[in-house]
């Protein structure tokens, strides 16, 4: 069982910190419409390296937004944490900011954030080039305790599209005759009609409304459910269940001018007490029609506050991560004698794949009690036979293929690398199959004890692409997750898709990854960067992967964490 006290650094109580994100005056790239931000988060990890720990939504044509989603970081007293804030104008489905527009980026630390508690910066194109009048706002909350608030909502009778009231001359309203101003006869009024409603969730504090949470829009519908979602309870009310909350539903519009339907005031007790109704009220309509009584009724349909397990809480409550390794040996690393070879070791017995598989290892290991760590090889001809295997044991004893440490792992490879002949293909596929195996037998246990971490060092595309998605889809079903280290400076296109950070990954029937699994990182951007910038970096997914896997599963810590000493009163559920 992994034991807290052999490792100091995890033994502290590490102080997380939420930041807020808003920002004013953004330039506008786009020509016919404002902008569409959305806020990327970068730490300084040495040797001129920048991380990407999280970003927050995008939000359309908007020139002033206020994120609802929060980043969260880990705060060290200790430490200069330097960070960089990023706005990007995004107008594709692509995960890579290269193909977007940069509106702004400002840099300081944690600690000046954390000492202001709010800090605004002006946003720059580049050193000495302001983004025009851009500024960018920081606030920071500890967050003092892992719960959250979860609900469910819907609507009732909402209030149609008010768009006809904007005259004629409005260029929202889409699709006017430019002889008449008229709507064509052909137009579709029962569209026309309906609204497109979404919510928004403020928080008063400092005498202003905080956005807390912001759903998803329901195209046309009057009556719309939305989906069920988490808040952290300090952001939502502060942790006071009396802390005075206002709601508010619109309908959306693409241009970013969106039309309140109606609001209300409550509070979380209020909201607690379920099932709960609120009738949506617009100020205006109320105030010109006395015959006006609402414009929809907001129903809640459940109000609770939960306790979210955090990825320490897994690990502290005795959660063990099992760590596989697997070697590509296909013929295109090159032959091991020649010194342009990948797999050619160096006179200090280095290359790109040890060093990789040290840095991510040695983090690895501490959450494993055994040491012991099964490693494979693939793509070669292997011996006595020579016939090529997709899943050989590195120390050539299929029925204890384990290796004790990381240091075993480098022995048993510096040993069969003269024994083999490299070879190909690239499949992935048997190696993820065999690690799934025994994810699938520890959750059939049905209890948080076990977690999979498979590391493949590879130096090129994989070949058996849709058995790899096959074995990648079917496997986001279990206690797993996938790393892939890419060496050398191959194409690794696939690689990318494989991380979908773009949208689920599909199989070839259609069939959506259940969670996305697979991080994939080139080592060759951080080669010159410090060896643990790696480890960080491809293990930065494998916590909230974890996470998920066991919160969709509905299972707590086998140790459940002692409850915090102090929380704000719950009213009973009803």
């Amino acid at each position: 069982m992994f034991d807290p006290t052999l490792f100091p650094q995890m033994a502290h109580c590490v102080t997380l910190v939420q930041l807020s994100i808003s920002c004013d005056h953004l330039i506008d790239k786009d020509i016919s419409s404002k902008s569409d931000p959305l806020c990327v988060l970068l730490q300084d990890v040495g040797g001129g390296t920048w991380a990407e720990l999280c970003r927050t939504e995008r939000v359309r044509n908007c020139s002033s937004p206020a994120f609802s989603k929060t980043l969260q970081i880990e705060y060290h007293f200790e430490t200069v944490q330097k960070l960089r804030f990023g706005i990007y104008d995004i107008d594709n489905k692509t995960p890579e900011l290269g193909d977007d527009d940069f509106l702004g980026g400002a840099e300081c630390s944690l600690g000046q954030i954390v000492s202001s508690r709010t800090l605004t910066l002006p946003l720059m194109l580049k050193p000495g080039k302001p983004a025009g009048r851009g500024t960018i706002t920081v606030s920071a909350q500890e967050v003092k305790d892992s719960r959250v608030v979860t609900m469910e909502v819907e609507a009732r009778n909402l209030d149609k599209k008010v768009c006809l009231e904007r005259g004629p001359g409005d260029p929202r309203i889409k699709g006017l005759r430019a002889d008449t101003g008229c709507l064509p006869e052909s137009y579709n009024w029962d569209f026309l009609g309906k609204s497109d409603p979404f919510l928004e969730f403020f928080r008063q504090g400092d005498g202003k409304w905080h956005l807390t949470y912001r759903s998803e829009v329901i195209k046309n519908n009057l009556n719309p459910t939305w989906k069920r979602f988490s808040v952290p309870l300090q952001h939502f009310c502060g942790g006071d269940p009396d802390t005075p909350i206002q709601v508010r539903c619109s309908d959306y519009d693409s241009d970013g001018s969106h039309d309140l339907i109606g609001t209300f005031h409550t509070t979380l007790a209020q909201l607690q007490a379920v099932p709960a109704e609120f009738e949506c009220v617009h100020p205006e309509k109320q105030q010109k029609k006395k015959s006006y009584k609402n414009s929809g009724i907001v129903y809640v349909k459940t109000c609770r506050v939960e306790t979210e397990y955090s990825f320490l809480d897994y690990v502290m409550g005795g959660c063990q991560i099992n760590f596989t390794v697997g070697v590509d040996f296909t013929g295109s690393n090159g032959d091991p004698s020649s010194p342009d070879s990948l797999h050619y070791l160096s006179p200090t017995g280095v290359n790109e794949y040890l060093t990789a598989l040290w840095s991510v290892g040695s983090v690895v290991q501490d959450y494993d009690s055994d040491k012991l760590f099964p490693a494979f090889g693939f793509g070669a001809q292997v011996p006595p036979n020579w016939q090529v295997s997709h899943e050989f044991a590195l120390n050539f004893n299929p029925s204890n293929p384990y290796c004790a440490g990381i240091q075993g792992i480098v022995d048993a490879y510096r040993q069969a690398l003269p024994q083999v002949r490299l070879y190909g293909p690239t499949n992935f596929a048997p190696i993820i199959n065999h690690v799934a195996r025994f994810a699938a037998q520890a959750a059939q246990q049905r209890t948080a004890s076990q977690y999979f971490v498979l590391l493949l060092l590879t130096d090129g595309a994989v070949t058996d692409v849709e058995a790899t998605c096959e074995a990648v889809v079917q496997a986001s079903k279990l206690p797993m997750s996938v790393i892939i280290v890419g060496v050398g400076g191959a194409d690794f296109e696939v690689m990318e898709q494989l991380d979908a950070d773009g949208g689920p990954l599909r199989t070839r029937r259609g069939e959506a990854a259940a969670r996305d699994i697979v991080q994939f990182v080139p080592y060759r951007r951080f080669q010159n960067a410090p060896r643990e910038a790696l480890a960080q970096t491809v293990l930065a997914e494998v916590p909230t992967q974890l996470v998920s896997y066991f919160r969709a599963q509905g299972w707590a810590p086998l140790k459940a964490p002692p409850t915090p000493a102090k929380g704000p009163a719950q009213p009973p559920q009803a």
